[in-house]
């Protein structure tokens, strides 16, 4: 398996939601994931009270491949830093065992350095060192 230091892979995971190039942002999504990677949210509590107020038991988000990823990263970045309002930083915690890669971010205001949000991300990394499977669980 490829070399892939966990914190430089956290470094750019986070950076590329904070990208306001387009292109660059694409880029960096198509670096960072595989083909046919697969990032799944855990929603916030507030859709899963719905979902299971519809019968769900369960509800998860998904989006599968470098299109949808860029779809997901793409609504982030304008609600959250677009507006000029936020940012998102890693926490410096990221670590690696054997195609595991977990760290924890937080999305803090410009200009200031209270928590907002935050959130714990689990990757799976393939063969060639891109992610395959992105799990994230907000408020972690």
């Amino acid at each position: 398996m490829t070399d892939i230091h966990a914190r430089e892979l956290a470094d750019r995971y986070v950076a590329l939601w904070n990208e306001p190039d387009a292109g660059l942002r694409r880029k960096a999504i198509e670096e960072v994931w595989a083909g046919d990677g697969i990032y799944v949210l855990q929603p916030p509590q507030e859709i899963r009270e719905i979902a299971a107020g519809l019968g769900f038991d369960s509800v998860t988000l998904e989006a599968r491949g470098h299109d949808e990823i860029e779809v997901r990263v793409v609504r982030s970045y304008e609600r959250f830093v677009a507006p000029g309002e936020f940012f998102f930083r890693p926490r410096g915690d990221a670590l690696r065992l054997h195609d595991v890669v977990r760290f924890t971010w937080e999305m803090v205001p410009v200009g200031g350095d209270d928590v907002v949000g935050s959130g714990l991300e689990v990757l799976m990394l393939g063969e060639d060192g891109r992610v395959t499977a992105d799990y994230m669980f907000p408020g972690s």
